[in-house]
């Protein structure tokens, strides 16, 4: 079947949208060109990779803000990994884990190690957010910042549980593109190639001084940890600039140049404006349009990064997404699973928001002509 043409003054100057792996910006990849050649084939026990992953943390810990006492620490591996990480050395008996989409459902499943006492799982609808609550026996309270599948973000909050409770917050689609106090959290882990713009391959954590000693706890305590997923490993092997094995070097170098751009730029709270003065134009659209709704219905659940459209009968998605993808603007098909009539939009930190006030004048184009 043909599809639309969109006219050439009103397209994006580009047209990447994908909720992951997401837009890199030019100036990253011409980084990897230029100062990659130095690190890219050699050592990571050598200086030039420890610089780097030094610097790397240093960005880190400005854009977060991190309090005395924290650290952040990296590994091999992405969120995935970094789930089954903390099952062997994060959660010592049992884990309230909220599920309101793909990435909570996945760590609850691993929070159920046979190990481990069956976790407390808060379940929530797709397109609404749940709730942590204080439970005895409970010693890790978990849930995302932002759920990529559904376009839902939270509030991030202390859990005051139990004496050492810890509060471990999923930020893969957050990081870099949602301001939040640090504080109010005891591990914020993510894999960076959502606002931070990289690719995959390696997890971070901003860890603190009750997560640490958790940490190490666990490790000392005969629990059987394998060296890859090993906690402790990855904070000893931090503070000396490294990872336990190889890391993905182009990664580091895709991050550091994107976490030197937010910062010089004025920061998280610089990144929070962006990514809301782009996500705030789709909604608004979308309340505006006769066809179309915003998918989180309450607007202190919509997240800034992740905008999910529903369409009624009379419109196709899908057919919206594929005329769009012949012309150059890709990856706003939903989350598979979900299986909705809706279209899935990133607005993360590197997506320009005149670029999304132009994917709005092809979204109306398209609806007239299709």
């Amino acid at each position: 079947m043909p599809h639309v043409v969109l006219p050439r003054e009103i397209l994006p100057t580009d047209g990447r949208f994908g909720c992951g792996p997401s837009k890199i910006r030019p100036e990253q990849v011409e980084a990897l060109a230029g100062r990659g050649a130095g690190v890219l084939g050699t050592s990571h026990r050598q200086a030039p990779v420890k610089n780097l992953v030094g610097s790397v943390r240093a960005g880190l810990g400005e854009l977060l803000r991190v309090p005395a006492g924290y650290e952040i620490i990296l590994g091999n591996g992405g969120s995935t990994v970094f789930w089954d990480a903390a099952a062997f050395g994060l959660i010592e008996r049992r884990a309230q884990n909220l599920v309101f989409g793909e990435f909570g459902g996945k760590f609850a499943a691993t929070a159920a190690a046979p190990w481990l006492e069956a976790p407390d799982v808060r379940k929530a609808e797709p397109g609404t957010s749940a709730t942590a609550e204080a439970v005895e026996g409970v010693d890790v309270y978990a849930w995302p910042h932002n759920e990529t599948s559904t376009g839902v973000a939270t509030e991030i909050r202390r859990v005051h549980g139990d004496d050492g409770a810890l509060t471990v917050i999923d930020a893969t689609s957050a990081a870099g593109g949602i301001d939040f106090t640090i504080a109010e959290s005891d591990v914020y882990y993510f894999a960076p190639q959502k606002n931070l713009g990289s690719d995959g391959g390696l997890w971070f954590a901003a860890v603190s001084p009750a997560a640490i000693e958790r940490i190490e706890r666990v490790a000392a305590s005969g629990r059987y940890i394998p060296e890859s997923l090993s906690l402790k490993n990855a904070l000893d092997n931090s503070r000396l600039q490294q990872t336990l094995n190889t890391p993905a070097l182009a990664t580091l170098v895709l991050l550091d140049e994107q976490l030197n751009w937010i910062n010089g730029n004025g920061g998280l709270q610089w990144a929070d404006a962006r990514t809301h003065e782009s996500s705030d134009a789709l909604y608004a659209w979308a309340e505006a349009s006769p066809v179309a709704t915003p998918f989180v219905a309450d607007p202190a659940d919509r997240s800034p990064v992740v905008v999910t459209i529903d369409f009624d009968e009379s419109v196709d998605a899908a057919a919206i997404a594929k005329t769009l993808r012949a012309n150059g603007i890709v990856d706003t098909e939903p989350y598979r699973k979900l299986g909705r009539n809706q279209l899935r939009i990133a607005t993360f930190t590197s997506i320009d928001p005149d670029d999304v006030r132009q994917l709005i004048r092809c979204l109306d184009y398209t609806l007239e002509n299709i």
